[in-house]
């Protein structure tokens, strides 16, 4: 799913740790006092569309409020592994069609109302239901049927047997059942409330009082937002925010390099940019069109010209994070050459026109500007349609009207949307739908990642997408911070374990 818009999820269930007394994840310092008046000031180019992640509501909700304001069943950690959270047991059935979770004793939403199994029934089905916009939904289609024989425990029933179910119960957030206007507001378990949101600017979050777990390391958080990387690192230059969640302008690094007062941390990001084709329409409803745009692309001189350096070629939609990655860069090589050929084998010898939907935040009108150069080069010509976040959206997520488009994905193990012929690019290839759902099928690990090498190869010979590059994640941060994530994983951001001073 894209990054600006919570990303799709399917994956394998990763190894289950039990959770002590509250999340520790996330570079946690380990302490339950804060420091005295710290407040971290964070700085973000995600600000969120609304506050409610299955109405649209984005990365910037995601990176705000996922694990910070809402918590799951269990909880993703900034090393990709599956820990429970408020889950304090699951057991499963031999057939793998039944789970069974028992829930953490004295939890309370901020409201003061005591979570049961009433409130987690009811925040899977805001995720399943029919109106829900939640990149979720698709992968929790297999659930049949959800029981509570009691306020501690939660019985879902499955219509087939789903490897991930776990892995994707950790995305789903527990909200009060009877919570209302979450697009502004919110009734969470966190460790976080909802402070203030100035649209435009801010979003704070306050020390929840009587949070069940390990309280904040800090004594709240505010989310600065900011329409453009250079911005947003005159503002940590100036002090004016402590961090930067991702930075998203490499040239500026050098300001904040060998300067004892920041540190930059390298870490693992899992977030693709793609050039993603509506393999539905002409001429991308051919494959040969769609081998030739690729291989007509300099993806190496477009990842240098962005990043300086930083970041990788991958070839597919797998990062070499996922299980089931291979080096697929050489399947669609760059090549100006065989892209004519390929165009003329496809009866494009002289080329055509389209146009190309482009966010309009950082890098995509530039990623966009050197795309149109180098297909200029094949004869192709390109015309850079420029929209907004909320327009893309609607647009091209919603209602597939286009022909091409860049977009950001972040979540790891997201392949498996390639076998979702109604997802907005509309690559429909039954073979890939059949080994995804096979995959999902799958009693072992092994297993599933033997498919959906399958399913990464088949993808990758039919240029499903073009799969540009995958971002660095980098966080510049001041030296007197401790204790924050650094791996970009799905655009979460665990703030209650950072400390100041």
């Amino acid at each position: 799913m894209p990054r600006k818009f919570a990303a799709a999820v399917a994956a394998l269930v990763l190894s289950l740790a039990a959770c002590g007394a509250g999340p520790d994840g996330g570079g946690s310092s380990g302490t339950a006092s804060p420091d005295a008046g710290a407040t971290i000031e964070i700085g973000s180019l995600y600000e969120p569309q609304n506050l409610d992640n299955t109405a649209g509501g984005g990365q910037g909700v995601t990176e705000a409020f996922n694990g910070n304001v809402y918590e799951g069943l269990f909880k993703l950690t900034d090393a990709g592994k599956v820990e429970n959270l408020l889950a304090e047991s699951q057991e499963v059935s031999d057939d793998g069609l039944t789970y069974t979770f028992r829930l953490r004793k004295g939890v309370k939403f901020h409201s003061g109302k005591t979570l049961t199994s009433a409130d987690v029934k009811s925040s899977i089905e805001r995720v399943t239901a029919d109106d829900s916009q939640s990149a979720r939904k698709s992968s929790l289609e297999v659930i049949k049927s959800i029981e509570t024989p009691d306020d501690a425990t939660v019985v879902v029933k499955l219509s087939d047997r789903s490897i991930s179910l776990v892995y994707n119960l950790s995305y789903v957030w527990i909200i009060n059942s009877a919570a209302k206007d979450l697009a502004t507001g919110e009734d969470g378990t966190g460790p976080y409330k909802l402070g203030t949101w100035k649209r435009g600017s801010t979003l704070s979050l306050d020390r929840a009082p009587g949070y069940w777990g390990t309280p904040p390391a800090n004594n709240g958080v505010v989310f600065h937002y900011f329409t453009d990387a250079t911005a947003l690192n005159n503002a940590l230059l100036t002090g004016a925010v402590d961090i930067v969640t991702s930075q998203q302008s490499p040239d500026a690094l050098s300001q904040f390099t060998g300067n004892p007062d920041y540190k930059i941390s390298d870490g693992h990001s899992t977030t693709k940019l793609l050039l993603a084709f509506n393999d539905r329409k002409a001429p991308f409803d051919k494959p040969l069109v769609r081998k030739a745009v690729s291989s007509a692309i300099d993806d190496a001189k477009l990842l240098e010209s962005i990043w300086a350096g930083h970041g990788s070629l991958i070839g597919s939609m797998v990062p070499p994070t996922d299980p089931w990655y291979e080096d697929l860069t050489k399947v669609n090589p760059y090549d100006v050459e065989l892209a004519k050929r390929q165009l003329a084998e496809a009866g494009y010898a002289k080329g055509f026109r389209f146009t190309l939907d482009t966010p309009n935040y950082d890098p995509h009108p530039t990623a966009a500007t050197f795309i149109k150069s180098e297909l200029a080069k094949v004869g192709i010509t390109v015309d850079v349609n420029v929209i907004t976040a909320d327009e893309w959206y609607t647009k091209v997520y919603k209602n597939h009207d286009f022909t091409a488009t860049l977009q950001e994905h972040v979540n790891d193990r997201d392949v498996v949307w390639y076998g979702d012929p109604d997802f907005y690019w509309g690559y429909d290839n039954p073979q890939v739908t059949q080994w995804v759902r096979e995959a999902e099928q799958a009693k072992t690990a092994g297993e599933q990642t033997e498919l959906l090498k399958k399913v990464n190869r088949q993808i990758a010979e039919d240029a499903a997408s073009d799969w540009l590059y995958l971002y660095p994640q980098i966080v510049v941060a001041s030296s007197a911070l401790s204790g924050y994530p650094v791996n970009g994983l799905n655009s979460q951001f665990y703030a209650y374990g950072i400390k100041k001073g």
